[in-house]
C-alpha cells in the first residue's frame, strides 16, 4: 500500500479518522466523540459480522461503563461469566478462579461477537461518530513524515475519497493497515499457534454461577477452550503450535476430533452434544508492532499487538487501550506540542500491560507445573510485595488486573 502525498483536494475533514469499527476502533471513536471531537470510522465490512474472541474478562468493563453500555449488555442476555474452570498443569483435577476474588466486578460476559461489536459501533454512532461501512482504506496521506489523512473507496464505487484528519488511528485488527505500511509487525516465534474451532448444541453445563465458565483444558501439544453462549451453543476450539500441525500431516478437523476424544473435562461437557456449524481456523496469533505511534498516527487493539488467546485478553486490551488513547489524543489535539509526549506515555503503558501478559502466557504454557506455581508467578508479576494471597493475584491476572493494578494512568499534566 503506497502512501499518498498530501493533496489540496480533501473531500471531508475530521479531528480523528479511525480505521476499523471493532471494539478498539468503536470505543476510541466513541470516547473521542464524548470529548467533543469530530470523528470518522472507516469499516471494511457491514455489521453485524462474525468474529472470534467471545470470552470477555472484567478488565473490559470500565471502558464499557464510560460508554454507557453495562445495562445494555445485561439487557441483551449475554451469558454471565463469573470465572473460569481449568484442567491445567500437573494432574490435580479441575481448579479455577472467580472474579470476585480480586475484581471490582462480579462477572464479565461470554458474547456473540457479531452482537457485541455491533452494539459498540451503534453506540459510537449515537455519540456522533460518522461511520462508513463497507469501505476499503487505500493509503495514508502524508505531509512529509506526518500522516494527515487517508484515502478510501466505498464498496461498488470507483471513486476514491480523501478524509483529512489531525490524527489517524489504526484499529484495523489483524489487517494492521499501518503496521504493514510501515513494516512494523513482528511475530512472537514461540507463540506461532493455529486454532481450529466449531460450535456445539446440547452440551452439559456446570450449575449455578459456574454455568457460564470458560473451561480451558491442556493437552500435551495444545489446549481446548469451551465457551457457553447465550443462544445455547458452545464455542469449542483447539489451539496447537503450527509446527506440530504441519508435522502431523493431518487435517485440522481430524486433529480436533482426535484430541477432543482424549480430553477429560471437555469430552464430558460435550458428550451427547451435536456439532451445529462448520470448522473455522486462524493462525499466527501473537505479534507486536515495533511502534504504536508516529507523527499524526497511533495504533490500538489488535492493530498494535495481539497476545495468544489463552488469557482472553484481546477485547480487554483493545478497550483499555481505547480509553488511554482517547485521553492522549484529546490532550494532543488541545496542545499539539504535547503530541509526542502523550502518545509516548500511551505506548509505554500499553507495552507494560502487554509485556506482563506475554510473560505470564509463556509461563502458563509450561503445563508441567502445579497450580500453586501459577499462583506464585501471578504474584511475582503484579504483587511482588505479597500484599494479597497468591490465589487472589492469580484471579487478578486473569481478570485483566481490574481493581488491582490500573496499567493505564492519566496522561501527564501539561
Amino acid at each position: 500500500m503506497s502512501a499518498v502525498d498530501a493533496v489540496d483536494a480533501v473531500d471531508e475533514d475530521y479531528d480523528v479518522v479511525v480505521i476499523g469499527g471493532g471494539p478498539g476502533g468503536s470505543a476510541t471513536a466513541g470516547l473521542l466523540a464524548l470529548k467533543g471531537r469530530r470523528v470518522l470510522v472507516i469499516e471494511r465490512e457491514k455489521f453485524p459480522r462474525y468474529h472470534i474472541g467471545e470470552s470477555l474478562i472484567t478488565g473490559a468493563l470500565p471502558a464499557l461503563e464510560i460508554l454507557g453500555l453495562r445495562e445494555r449488555l445485561d439487557a441483551m442476555g449475554f451469558t454471565r461469566k463469573y470465572g473460569g474452570t481449568l484442567l491445567w498443569g500437573k494432574d490435580q483435577g479441575t481448579w479455577g478462579f472467580r472474579f470476585t476474588q480480586s475484581s471490582l466486578y462480579e462477572y464479565a460476559y461470554q458474547v456473540r461477537r457479531a452482537d457485541f461489536d455491533a452494539l459498540l459501533l451503534t453506540r459510537a454512532r449515537e455519540l456522533g461518530v460518522h461511520v462508513v461501512e463497507e469501505a476499503a482504506v487505500r493509503a495514508p496521506v502524508l505531509d512529509g513524515e506526518r500522516v494527515v489523512g487517508v484515502t478510501y473507496a466505498e464498496k461498488g464505487s470507483k471513486q476514491t475519497r480523501t478524509a483529512g484528519c489531525k490524527m489517524l488511528v489504526d484499529a484495523s485488527g489483524q489487517n494492521h493497515v499501518l503496521g504493514q505500511h510501515f513494516s512494523m509487525v513482528r511475530w512472537h516465534e514461540d507463540l506461532r499457534n493455529i486454532a481450529v474451532w466449531t460450535y456445539f448444541q446440547g452440551c452439559n453445563l456446570y450449575g449455578g454461577t459456574k454455568a457460564g465458565d470458560i473451561v480451558a483444558e491442556n493437552r500435551p501439544s495444545g489446549w481446548f477452550w469451551f465457551i457457553p453462549l447465550s443462544d445455547r451453543t458452545v464455542s469449542v476450539g483447539y489451539v496447537t503450535p503450527i509446527e506440530e500441525y504441519k508435522a502431523s500431516g493431518k487435517r485440522l478437523e481430524d486433529i480436533f476430533h482426535e484430541q477432543l476424544a482424549l480430553t477429560q473435562e471437555v469430552k464430558a461437557l460435550t458428550r451427547g452434544a451435536r456439532r451445529v456449524s462448520g470448522f473455522r481456523t486462524i493462525r499466527d496469533w501473537s505479534y507486536t508492532c515495533e511502534r504504536f505511534h508516529g507523527p499524526g498516527w497511533a495504533l490500538v487493539g489488535d492493530a498494535a499487538a495481539f497476545v495468544d488467546p489463552l488469557l482472553s485478553t484481546g477485547v480487554t486490551l483493545a478497550l483499555r487501550g481505547a480509553v488511554a488513547l482517547a485521553d492522549a489524543i484529546g490532550r494532543a489535539l488541545t496542545e499539539p506540542d504535547s503530541e509526542q509526549e502523550t502518545l509516548g506515555w500511551y505506548e509505554r503503558n500499553y507495552r507494560t500491560f502487554l509485556d506482563s501478559v506475554l510473560d505470564f502466557v509463556r509461563f502458563f504454557y509450561d503445563r508441567t507445573r502445579h497450580k500453586e506455581e501459577y499462583w506464585d508467578k501471578a504474584q511475582q508479576t503484579i504483587d511482588p510485595r505479597k500484599l494479597r494471597p497468591r490465589e487472589m493475584d492469580f484471579a487478578a491476572m486473569l481478570s485483566g488486573l481490574t481493581g488491582i493494578n490500573d496499567i493505564f494512568y492519566p496522561p501527564p499534566a501539561a
